[in-house]
């Protein structure tokens, strides 16, 4: 009974996001099964990766991976700083948001980049860590 009742108090003191929001991982950091040190760790997520935010608990975010993946990071390893990650082979990145534009660089699958903002016609425009930015296909990188 006392294990229902810290359940349903735990429901109630969530604040869940409202639209999708995401945040950037600030360090390498263990994602857990549940919202405590206590839980079962299921593996370190890179600095740079970009998460979904499901819903924040006391300390606590639930997250959603590039791959669907849902599990719990403590919320101070969130930065507000926004990435994108390539989920392509191999991303294209143009100088300009249009097909036919100069290559500016390319991204292969997992790089994280960040991401400067969402451009008509389908195209984020997105900087390498090198300092190189540039265009890429939004169906072509997760996290904006």
């Amino acid at each position: 009974m006392a294990q229902r009742t810290v359940l349903l108090l735990a429901l109630a003191l969530a604040h869940p996001v409202l639209a999708i929001e995401y945040r950037t991982v600030e360090v390498p950091a263990v994602l857990y099964d549940a919202p405590s040190q206590k839980g079962s760790k299921l593996f370190v997520v890179r600095r740079g990766t970009p998460v979904e935010l499901v819903v924040n608990l006391e300390g606590w975010s639930k997250v959603r991976d590039a791959d669907g993946g849902l599990a719990w990071i403590e919320a101070r390893h969130l930065d507000k700083r926004r990435s994108v990650i390539v989920t392509s082979a191999r991303a294209q990145v143009r100088q300009s948001p249009e097909a036919t534009s100069a290559l500016a660089f390319e991204a292969e699958k997992n790089v994280s980049l960040d991401y400067l903002e969402t451009v008509p016609g389908g195209w984020v425009k997105v900087r390498h860590r090198d300092g190189q930015s540039g265009f890429v296909r939004a169906t072509e990188v997760w996290g904006f």
